[in-house]
């Protein structure tokens, strides 16, 4: 935890004022970090939990342009959410990837098949043809094409293309924190923000180090309040005014064993109406979702919440045996802030979109980011670079390309290298991708120090955990430089073994304690055991 601890000196220093402090570190505050440091600023950024600690670490892991927003006639936005799909799938070409949707649209449903397959065709359009055109099914080819499909009451289908994060999004978010760290930001988790005061031309934050209890004050000339769901309770302590509020739609994925063998996304309409997912997500798949408002961004899955997914998946797929309870290995849930303008919380939700808004204060240098999704998060960093600026705040580097992967001529090098020391022969097999295209996709131009610990010691390819697709010198490297606090924040976030490896045997795998000491050393044993007390909490 050197590098958090660092980061807190550093924060509580002595005469230091940031340009700007942003407080959140899901994908609006890392965005908002990565731009506003790249561009110059000096920014610092605090977490009252782990980066991407809620909905940030629970979506769908989908990068889509929002082809549900044309029934209700917003071609404006799903316009500007393609623009932006495109966009990110340019920029991180080996993490945002194209995906085949097979929709299958059952008889009695509120438009023909035909119909909403024409909407597709208008929706790849809008998308300029960047990706790979639709194509109508009869129930008939639908079933050739994914016999898991149960067809027998199926009108017909349609394949289009939209994209997905192919690693978990807690991992895409953090990488934002990452970037903004090697501009400068000076960032730290589990450090919350228990009030903030405009005093004489800045912001003074009242800060608490959640780990160690200590409290400090963070000064800065701009705030932006990122705090996601928690940005109307954070807006009450600053006694900042807004022209929007959040709404809360509850939503849950559960994750099984693989049910398809082809990398596609099944999409249908629930039992409810609405869009329901089966996602590839590595050697498993991920099915849901639910859509419930709630009050409180603080949720659990209930058992009415299972219940509705294992009826949907049973009723949808054609399996050999139905999928049980005892078939979870795990699950996700979150909350989707919703953005509405005005009113008072009690507005039609569900017709409420994903669209992200920003209310302004010029004159106390306060933002706040409402909604927003994972698509549209290059565009969320750019408008609050120029609002910074409009606040006077200068950027001497304010056209600075700050996102994107690393240019062709370092992964070529990668490649090359990887390719002399014969890297994907060290591929486990079961693997759900060659380990070189792994180690690439995850840490861009930085695995090549990979590479080189590697070829000092070959021990350094191997797994730590049998199950988990994590090498020891990638587990040295998070320990090093990605402020691992809790071993939660390795197993959910930086990674994603959590969802893909069942909570028993990540606790009685030989390799945890080894990776425990390599994060915490002397309190290796403590770790691991506040992190088992927070399974049964």
């Amino acid at each position: 935890m050197d590098l958090r601890n660092s980061n807190i000196e550093r924060l509580q220093q002595e005469g230091k004022i940031f340009d700007v402090l942003v407080l959140g570190g899901g994908i609006n505050g890392a965005v908002s970090a990565a731009s506003l440091s790249a561009k110059g600023a000096k920014v610092a950024l605090i977490d009252k939990g782990d980066f991407a600690g809620l909905t940030s670490s629970n979506s769908s892991n989908l990068a889509w342009g929002g082809i549900k927003y044309l029934e209700s006639h917003e071609y404006f936005l799903v316009n500007n959410l393609c623009k932006s799909r495109n966009h990110l799938m340019r920029s991180y070409p080996s993490t945002v990837k194209e995906i085949r949707f097979l929709t299958t649209i059952e008889k009695g449903f509120r438009f023909p098949s035909w119909f909403v397959y024409i909407g597709t065709i208008f929706y790849w359009m809008i998308g300029r043809f960047f990706t790979q055109g639709p194509d109508y099914m009869t129930a008939k080819s639908i079933k050739e094409r994914e016999p898991a499909i149960d067809t027998s009451n199926a009108a017909g289908g349609f394949e289009y293309s939209d994209a997905y994060l192919y690693d978990n999004d807690a991992r895409f978010v953090f990488n934002f924190i990452r970037s903004s760290m090697n501009y400068g930001c000076v960032a730290a988790n589990y450090v919350e923000s228990q009030d903030a005061v405009r005093k004489d031309g800045l912001w003074e934050v009242s800060a608490r180090d959640n780990i160690s209890g200590k409290t400090f004050t963070i000064k800065s000339k701009a705030l932006v309040n990122a705090c996601g769901p928690y940005v109307d309770q954070h807006n009450k302590l600053a006694e900042q005014k807004t022209d929007h509020q959040h709404l809360f739609s509850k939503g849950i994925h559960l994750i099984v064993d693989r049910i398809t063998q082809v990398d596609r996304i099944l999409a249908f309409f629930a039992s409810d109406g609405r869009l329901f997912f089966v996602i590839p997500m590595g050697n498993k798949t991920s099915v849901g979702t639910t859509d419930t408002q709630v009050a409180d961004p603080k949720v659990e899955v209930t058992e009415e919440d299972r219940q509705f997914v294992l009826d949907n998946i049973n009723e949808l797929l054609d399996l050999e045996k139905p999928i049980t309870r005892d078939d979870i290995i795990a699950e996700r849930c979150g909350v989707r802030p919703l953005a509405q303008k005005g009113g008072d919380g009690v507005a039609d939700w569900v017709k409420l979109s994903r669209k992200h808004a920003v209310d302004t204060n010029l004159d106390d240098k306060h933002l706040s980011i409402f909604g927003g999704k994972t698509t549209d998060c290059i565009n969320v960093g750019d408008e609050i670079a120029g609002l910074v600026q409009q606040m006077g705040i200068e950027l001497p580097f304010k056209d600075y390309i700050w996102y994107g992967e690393d240019d062709d001529t370092v992964r070529d090098e990668f490649y090359h290298q990887a390719k002399l020391m014969e890297l994907d022969a060290y591929t486990v097999e079961g693997s759900s991708e060659p380990l070189t295209q792994r180690l690439w996709r995850r840490y861009g131009g930085v695995a090549l120090e990979l590479l080189e610990d590697i070829r000092q010691n070959p021990r350094q390819a191997e797994r730590l955990m049998k199950d988990a697709e994590y090498l020891r010198c990638e587990i040295e490297h998070t320990a090093r430089y990605e402020m691992v606090t809790k071993l939660d924040d390795f197993l959910r976030r930086r990674s994603k073994i959590t969802q893909v490896v069942r909570n028993e045997d990540i606790i009685d795998a030989p390799g945890l304690m080894e990776a425990c000491k390599i994060f915490f050393g002397d309190e290796a044993e403590s770790k691991r055991q506040e992190y088992i007390e927070s399974l049964s909490s």
